[in-house]
């Protein structure tokens, strides 16, 4: 029985080595696949390149923002601040007007 099982055990063991050699193996094709073709001895036209070279140009044109919006957020608080304090004094004011009216 022993002997049974460990032959059993020793197909799983093949099988599931045999799975993951397939996939991994379509894994290399499909990451071949992105990094693109190639043009000559050790170039290749990649996407993966094509992209980071991209994010690394928006990063660079965008990379003066982050001080502004900081600015800007400050203005903005205050200005939340002041229309607070309109908003106090005009229900205060509203407040006076139905007093007096009650009258």
């Amino acid at each position: 029985m022993s002997e049974l099982l460990t032959v059993v055990t020793a197909a799983v063991v093949l099988i599931l080595v045999a799975v993951l050699v397939v996939l991994l193996t379509r894994i290399v094709a499909t990451l071949n696949s992105i990094s693109g073709e190639p043009t000559g001895y050790s170039s290749r036209q990649s996407y993966v390149g094509k992209i980071a070279f991209g994010v690394r140009a928006i990063e660079m044109q965008t990379s003066h923002l982050g001080p502004e919006v900081t600015q800007l957020n400050a203005g903005l608080s205050a200005a939340a601040d002041g229309l607070r304090s309109i908003d106090g004094h005009l229900v205060r004011t509203i407040d006076n007007v139905v007093a007096q009216e009650a009258r």
